[in-house]
C-alpha cells in the first residue's frame, strides 16, 4: 500500500472516530439541565452528531488500478475533447488544493473551509445541521435573500423575520429582542440582495458578544468583492459560532460551475464534511475555480471595470428626471425607484433588455434591480430607459 492510501485511510478512521466521540459527548450533555450559553455540540441536532459519513471509495485509496468504484476504465466520452482529466474517475471528495487555495486568499485555514454546490448547498445545509424540523427556527431581515426562507420551508424550520430599517440597515436591539430559544441560525446578507448595502463588522460582533443570542450567525457574502468592508473572515478565529459564505457566480463571473464555500470553526465544518454527499463538486468545476485563485489578477481588474461602470451607470440615472432615487451600492448592481417600475421593467424586457422588478420586496417599492454589464450594455439599458420612461412617465 502506498504512502499517500496509508494517509487517506488513517485519516478516514481518525475522522470516523472523532465523530463517535462528539456524539457521546453530546449525549452525555443533554442528559442534564444546560446552564450558560450552549456550545455548538448544543446546538447540533442530535441525529447529525451520530452521523456516520458516507464512505466512498476514495476514502480507502486514490492510487493504483482502480477497480472498486463500479468507473468506466475505458475512459469518459467526451466530443471533440481529450480526456486528460481522468472524467471518468470520481473527484476528490476533500478538494483539499482548492481549500489551500481559497484559505490563503481569504485569510483563514483550509479546514476552516466546505466547498459546495453554490452557496444555496451550505444554507440548506446549515439547517439540516443545527435546526430540528418542526422545533427550531431560522432569523432573517427582510428584505433579503430569498433562498432563506425557500430551504427553511423545504425543511420544516420555522422564519422569524425582523425587518431593515428604511435605509437598509440592521436593528441590531429589534433583532436581539426578537430572539427566542427557538432560534439557532442568523442570517445577516452583506452585502445585501436586494439592498446592495453592507452590514458593518460591528454589527456582527454585537451579535455575536451578546448574552441574548448563542446560535450561529451566518454572514452571506456573495458580492463581498465589491465592497469596501472586510470579509467576516477575520471574525473566524476570533467566534466559534460564526459562518461566512461566499461564492464564486460574482465577482469571479463563474455562477455557471456552481462552487460555494462556507467557512467557520473547524468543529461546524466538521459537520458540513459529515453531511455533504462523497462527491458534491466535480472534477471540471473544481479544475475552474481553481484556476480562478490562480488568475486573482484578473478577478480584480474585472472587479475594478464594473465598479467604474457602476459609478458612471450610477450618475446617468441619478440625471434622470424621473428616478426618485439611486441606493447606495457594494455589490455588482443598483437598485432605483421611479414611477411605474413594473411596467416599465416589463416594456424593457420586451424589448429586450431585462432588469429585475423589486417592487413586491419591503422597503423597495416602484424599484428596478439592475446588474452592471459591459459598458455597452450598460449603454443600450441606459438608453431604452430613457425611451421607455419619456413614453410611459
Amino acid at each position: 500500500m502506498s504512502s499517500s492510501n496509508t494517509a487517506v485511510m488513517t485519516a478516514a478512521v481518525v475522522a470516523a472516530g472523532a465523530t463517535l466521540a462528539v456524539a457521546a459527548m453530546l449525549a452525555t450533555s443533554r442528559k442534564g439541565k444546560k446552564s450558560g450559553r450552549r456550545s455548538i455540540k448544543d446546538l447540533v441536532r442530535p441525529n447529525i452528531a451520530s452521523l456516520q459519513p458516507y464512505r466512498c471509495a476514495r476514502d480507502d485509496y486514490s492510487e493504483g488500478t482502480l477497480l472498486d468504484a463500479n468507473e468506466n476504465s475505458i475512459g469518459a466520452t467526451v466530443v471533440e475533447l481529450p480526456d486528460k482529466r481522468d472524467l471518468n474517475r470520481y473527484p476528490c471528495p476533500y478538494q483539499r488544493d482548492l481549500k489551500e487555495m481559497i484559505a490563503k486568499y481569504r485569510g483563514v485555514r483550509w479546514e476552516q473551509i466546505f466547498i459546495g454546490v453554490g452557496s444555496d448547498e451550505a444554507i440548506d445545509m446549515i439547517m439540516r445541521i443545527f435546526c430540528t424540523p418542526g422545533e427550531d427556527a431560522i432569523m432573517i431581515t427582510p428584505p433579503t435573500y430569498g433562498m432563506y426562507s425557500v430551504s427553511a420551508k423545504v425543511n420544516d424550520v420555522a422564519v422569524q423575520k425582523v425587518p431593515l430599517t428604511p435605509e437598509f440597515d440592521v436593528d441590531v436591539d429589534a433583532l436581539l429582542a426578537a430572539v427566542t430559544p427557538a432560534t439557532k441560525i442568523i442570517f445577516l446578507c452583506s452585502p445585501g440582495n436586494p439592498t446592495a448595502k453592507s452590514i458593518p463588522l460591528s454589527v456582527a460582533e454585537a451579535v455575536l458578544k451578546s448574552s441574548d443570542f448563542d446560535g450561529i450567525l451566518v454572514m452571506d457574502e456573495a458580492y463581498v468583492d465589491f465592497s469596501t468592508v472586510p470579509s467576516a473572515c477575520c471574525l473566524v478565529d476570533k467566534y466559534p459560532n460564526v459562518v461566512v459564505m461566499q461564492t464564486l457566480s460574482k465577482a469571479f463571473g463563474l455562477a455557471g460551475i456552481r462552487v460555494g464555500m462556507a467557512m467557520g470553526n473547524a468543529e461546524i465544518i466538521h459537520y458540513f464534511n459529515t453531511m455533504k454527499a462523497p462527491y458534491n463538486v466535480s472534477k471540471l468545476a473544481s479544475e475552474f475555480a481553481k484556476g480562478a485563485f490562480e488568475n486573482i489578477g484578473l478577478m480584480e481588474s474585472n472587479v475594478k471595470l464594473l465598479l467604474s461602470e457602476r459609478e458612471r451607470v450610477r450618475k446617468a440615472l441619478e440625471a434622470f428626471p424621473f428616478v426618485k432615487r439611486v441606493c447606495h451600492s457594494d455589490t455588482n448592481f443598483l437598485l432605483f425607484e421611479l414611477p411605474k417600475a413594473k411596467e416599465i421593467y416589463k416594456t424593457m424586457a420586451d424589448g429586450g433588455v431585462v432588469c429585475r422588478y423589486r417592487g413586491t420586496e419591503l422597503h423597495c417599492d416602484d424599484c428596478i434591480r439592475v446588474t452592471i454589464g459591459t459598458p455597452t450594455e450598460n449603454e443600450t439599458f441606459l438608453k431604452l430607459l430613457e425611451a421607455t420612461a419619456k413614453a410611459l412617465i
